[in-house]
């Protein structure tokens, strides 16, 4: 990797080789080994190792130790440079990803998907660092919107090439996933090499940090985290189990997804720079009630496979809305303490999803209703907590309750 540049500096960089251009790039080649191993894995999982509920929900919870352990990141980035850090990260992600169908048994499995975890959740604690310290306040929602996009725009492509190429050309587990661990890691590569090592202006605090006015961000984060693995472990296995669909159908609506996240992503960032981040969880949260209550009514009352399908997609469009939590900490945050922050949030969001998984796996099998009627509860939670966001969130003015117990200490809301 060439020299360090400050960012002041980068403007002079070719429009390519900026900052903004190397979030991008990493937005497109992330998401093309995590989510082609997600799209492949209940039929991978079911077809060649015969998993039940019970072992998703283990494999599930290995697969979240290595976020629940993000806080590790701060000791590393002693020695190595968050940019460094994220593209290292990100080529274990693929080629963990590319040698998965290697491993077809239990262990194996747990393994390897150990290993990919590994990269999957230290790039995502660096890379949302790297996001607000690169990017300005005032355009942060806008630019993260589009990256969200970008990403889906990524993925896209690669369900594309399942759905058309699967039965065609006869494609297997091994194939595909060598074929996306692979282009994952040959970008990350290349970006290593090609990219200066930018400097933000403020330096970041090597040391773990946990304040007290944090203390709201903290709590979205913690039920983030619990209510989100609901969702990725129980929806999408849900599909296979209930309804029977196979790779080619599963990856059509994750298609699905991707088209409507292009297109309400960006909105999404429109729409926290006019109406705040407040307004934008609450409207997530409310949403994921209602969602996660029909859930549970395909169990108790017999729903069919349309208003599933319809639900699954509903449901990943508000992950779109999570980047009015990552903005809400921008405003409230101390520049320094935005990246050991950042490790500090995700292990605080996979406390619940380490053990969760498991225990919901046995739960599943004597209640799948149940499942999703915890995470309507959950999601009840976080609307509540979601509430004392300030209109205005800044330091000093982190949660409405400022306002009560310390009068004109902070911007009106």
């Amino acid at each position: 990797m060439s020299r360090i540049m400050p960012l002041s500096e980068a403007g002079s960089l070719p429009l390519w080789r900026r900052p903004v251009s190397l979030l991008f790039l990493m937005a497109l080649a992330m998401p093309v080994a995590f989510s082609t191993w997600s799209a492949l894995l209940n039929n991978f999982v079911i077809e060649v190792a015969d998993f039940d509920g019970s072992d998703i929900g283990l494999l599930h919870s290995v697969r979240e130790i290595p976020g629940f352990l993000s806080i590790g990141v701060i000791a590393i980035l002693l020695f190595v440079r968050e940019q460094v850090l994220g593209l290292v990260s990100l080529i274990l992600l693929g080629v963990a990803t590319a040698v998965t169908a290697q491993f077809p048994s239990l262990g194996g499995i747990l393994t390897i998907t150990m290993l990919s975890s590994i990269g999957f959740h230290y790039y995502e604690t660096v890379n949302q660092s790297l996001q607000l310290q690169w990017l300005a306040k005032d355009r942060a929602p806008r630019v993260l919107g589009w990256l969200l996009a970008a990403g889906s725009a990524a993925t896209l492509v690669s369900y594309a090439g399942i759905v058309l190429l699967w039965e065609p050309l006869g494609l297997t587990y091994n194939i595909v996933y060598l074929a996306a661990g692979g282009v994952t890691a040959v970008v990350a590569a290349l970006a290593w090499l090609i990219y200066p090592q930018f400097q933000a202006e403020t330096v970041q605090s090597k040391k773990m940090v946990l304040r007290r006015r944090y203390w709201l961000y903290y709590a979205l984060q913690f039920m983030s985290g619990a209510r989100r693995q609901i969702f990725v472990v129980f929806a999408g296995f849900m599909m296979v189990e209930r309804f029977g669909f196979d790779v080619h159908q599963v990856t059509s609506l994750y298609m699905i997804n991707l088209v409507a996240n292009m297109i309400f992503a960006p909105l999404v960032g429109r729409a926290v720079i006019r109406w705040g981040e407040r307004r934008a969880l609450l409207f997530e949260y409310a949403g994921l009630v209602v969602v996660f209550l029909a859930y549970g009514g395909i169990y108790y009352f017999g729903w069919g496979v349309v208003l599933a399908a319809a639900l699954y997609v509903i449901d990943h469009m508000f992950f779109a809305m999570a980047l009015a939590l990552k903005t809400y900490f921008q405003k409230i945050a101390d520049p320094a303490d935005i990246a050991p922050t950042a490790a500090v949030a995700f292990t605080i969001n996979h406390i619940a999803a380490v053990g969760l998984p498991a225990a919901l796996g046995l739960l599943w099998l004597v209640s799948p209703g149940a499942v999703f009627g915890l995470a309507a509860g959950m999601a009840l939670t976080s609307f509540c907590l979601a509430l004392l966001v300030p209109r205005h969130p800044e330091p000093g003015y982190e949660t409405r309750l400022v306002r009560r117990f310390a009068p004109g200490s902070a911007a009106a809301e």
